[in-house]
């Protein structure tokens, strides 16, 4: 058994590729490792091609294994299950930067599959994977255009930390992961805590040297066991010099369909002219049956051309817009009467309809990886794309497109959230995309962002999101645009798209995919800071519908109270056996705790609730106060007055004298057992007897409800 083995200096060890050992039977196989976190990844395509097709039949699947951790899974099936919402985000970092590398002339189906075997909890095993994963590829038969690395760069203290440990970065204020080729970076994506725009270049900055490191290393695997790879499929160049009149007469009508006003109107413009195309020339299509198709490439290939040019040359957009102009943007809230917070962000043709419920610590959500121990958050987004939101019939399903764009607008948006211990409460965002035409994610940040203010959630500053776009010509990019604000079109037609979104103050979260090779720092810097300028337009317009959270959270929310009470007090609330606190919670039923130190924890169903069960401890607690008046429940009836409890375990004495200011000749006259009625203390004595009086109680607040109603 011959293994080879190729090892990358990285700070604090070394990063290994092996081949040989494990594996064999896969197209490629590579067991990276370090320190003591270690990956196995293969990579395996199917035994014929296909018919040509536009696309690469390209598959992710990382996974984790318990055993990795020393662990065994959760729950009543001990073995692992559908992939985690982790191993999504993950799959779906490898894929992005890889696929553009594989030749769609291999027409094969491509199965990657990173497994991590090995986890100290230290080392992230994520950026192995990726590494190990573009490793697997290179060395294999399948043809691929690579290899790429990834590293993670975090700045802790202001310096940047390059594969940062699992400890270290919740110390960062920036967390990304940079990927890409030898020769340049294709791919960003993380989190922040409101950075800079400098901040994030140098970061990528600092990830180039490595990657390249990380590529030679894999190159250097190629070279010493890399297989022969197998053919492209040959694709002959058409022949469309049948088609020069046809396009010569198509290109105006679509040239002027293209620009038609409305993403519906305009798809419907050149579908009309593409009809009509096919049907004049129909005679001339129907001499070769390759021919339809032909054509199709050829409207796709002329709008391609039509729109890049307009952009490049003229400045102006498929929509009319120049390369800077935001889209209109609307914003509503506190549109759904039932929710705890609501809103309705809408720019251009990308709809969010976001809503924020409030739930306890019953609610916080579970994670239980490889990471460490299990662990809770009490902060999430989700994000639906239902197929009616681009006017198409389909299956409501959660794929890995949902996952990854929730997750990106959770992490814009979680470095604004109130922390647990100034807010306990488990906050939940979701996401409707009503409608869809570019960038829905950062729509679904900016309408997150409305509706937890309109809950009254005490976020620091509001948070928008913005999508750029990049249009180069020429092999060194001499010319180029940057675009604001980019619609589904400009996506497809574009090099790059990267989101930005961030307070005014800094960024918050970052995802670029770059399509080209070599986009220089001066076009990354300029696209942060036109990014910049937009974010401050969408926070202006978010701003003047809702600048702040509102001061208190809905009424329909749960109500979570927490004071403290005196150390000597706990044994009071609690009570002989617990029967205090549960007599509480029955009669509240709001949730109580308490623990060593005396703080109180109320969940309550809603405000009433909670400020229920408040009153009813703080009753236990409360020392009597003469002149105050109490709401008391008769307990007893003697001949000489009635004894009243104002608070728990406290009574008093109402003597008959007290009833009335008219002679009462029987106490049961005014008061029976049972009844709860207001009474005033009106003295203390030597002897701590607490003496009452109803009649002053009455007067009291009769003598308020008359300056009441005067006011």
């Amino acid at each position: 058994m011959e293994i080879t083995r190729v090892a990358v200096p990285m700070d604090g060890g070394e990063l290994v590729f092996e081949s040989g050992k494990i594996a064999k039977q896969a197209n490629g196989a590579v067991y990276a490792y370090f320190k003591g976190s270690a990956v196995v990844a293969t990579v395996c395509c199917g035994e014929e091609p296909s018919e040509p097709i536009d696309y690469v039949p390209v598959s992710v699947e990382y996974n984790e294994k318990y055993y990795a951790a020393g662990k065994i899974p959760g729950g009543f099936l001990k073995r692992e299950g559908k992939p985690k919402d982790k191993e999504i985000l993950v799959s779906r970092l490898i894929d992005r930067p890889m696929r553009p590398l594989f030749d769609k002339a291999f027409g094969r189906e491509i199965q990657i599959v990173p497994t991590v075997v090995s986890s100290d909890m230290t080392n992230t095993p994520d950026i192995i994977a990726i590494n190990a994963a573009s490793c697997a590829v290179t060395i294999s038969d399948i043809p691929f255009y690579g290899p790429i690395a990834a590293v993670r760069v975090a700045l802790i203290d202001g310096k940047y930390v390059i594969n940062p440990t699992f400890q270290q970065i919740p110390e960062a204020s920036l967390d990304i992961v940079v990927a890409g080729t030898k020769d340049g970076i294709t791919m960003v994506e993380g989190g922040a805590k409101e950075v800079q725009e400098d901040d994030m270049l140098g970061a990528i900055a600092a990830a180039q040297p490595v990657i390249t490191k990380i590529c030679l290393a894999q190159l250097e695997m190629q070279k010493l066991c890399g297989k022969e790879k197998l053919p492209l499929m040959e694709i002959k160049e058409a022949d469309l010099s049948w088609a020069e009149e046809l396009k010569e007469y198509a290109y105006p009508l679509i040239k002027e369909a293209s620009f038609v006003k409305g993403k519906q109107n305009r798809g419907n413009a050149i579908s009309k002219v593409i009809s009509e195309v096919k049907a004049k020339y129909a005679d001339l299509i129907a001499e070769d049956e390759k021919r339809e198709g032909e054509v199709d490439k050829i409207f796709e290939d002329m709008e391609y051309n039509i729109l890049r040019s307009s952009i490049l040359n003229d400045g102006v957009r498929t929509d009319g817009r120049k390369v800077t102009d935001i889209r209109p943007i609307t914003c509503e809230v506190g549109l759904l009467p039932s929710t705890h917070g609501s809103a309705l962000f809408t720019r251009g043709e990308t709809q969010s309809l976001a809503v924020t419920t409030l739930g306890t610590v019953q609610d916080e959500q579970l994670f239980d990886n490889i990471d460490g121990e299990k662990s809770y958050s009490n902060f999430m987004l989700h994000y639906n794309f239902p197929p009616y939101s681009v006017g198409e019939c389909g299956r409501l399903t959660t794929g890995r497109r949902e996952i990854g764009h929730g997750h990106l607008a959770q992490r814009a948006l979680e470095a604004v959230v109130p922390k647990k211990d100034k807010f306990p409460y488990t906050v939940r965002v979701v996401s409707e995309i009503m409608e869809s035409n570019g960038s829905s994610s950062m729509a679904s940040v900016c309408g997150g962002c409305l509706s937890l203010m309109d809950a009254g959630v005490p976020i620091s500053k509001p948070v928008a999101g913005i999508a750029m776009g990049l249009i180069t010509e020429g092999e060194d990019y001499s010319k180029y645009v940057v675009l604001s604000d980019i619609l589904g079109e400009e996506d497809h037609l574009g090099d790059m798209d990267f989101k930005v979104a961030g307070t005014r103050d800094g960024i918050t979260a970052f995802q670029m995919d770059i399509k080209i090779a070599g986009v220089t720092p001066e076009i990354m810097s300029k696209a942060l800071n036109q990014a910049k300028e937009g974010r401050m337009h969408i926070l202006s317009i978010m701003e003047k519908t809702l600048a702040q959270p509102r001061s208190e959270i809905s009424e329909l929310a749960p109500k979570i109270l927490s004071f403290k009470v005196p150390e000597d007090k706990i044994g009071a609330i609690i009570g002989t056996g617990g029967k205090t606190i549960k007599s509480i919670i029955a009669q509240s039923t709001a949730e109580v705790n308490i623990d060593e130190t005396g703080t109180v924890m109320i969940y309550g169903k809603n405000n009433a609730v909670a400020q229920n069960a408040k009153k009813l401890i703080l009753s236990i607690i409360e020392e009597p106060e003469v002149g105050k008046i109490y709401q008391g429940t008769v307990k007893r009836i003697v001949d000489f007055g009635a004894f009243i409890e104002i608070l728990p375990g406290k009574e008093g004495l109402c003597h008959i004298s007290k009833l009335s200011k008219k002679r009462v000749k029987n106490v049961e006259d005014v008061l029976h057992v049972g009844d709860v009625v207001s009474v005033k203390l009106i003295d203390i004595d030597r002897m701590d007897r607490l003496n009452l009086s109803y009649i002053d109680a009455q007067e009291s607040l009769d003598k308020e409800n008359k300056e009441e109603e005067s006011k």
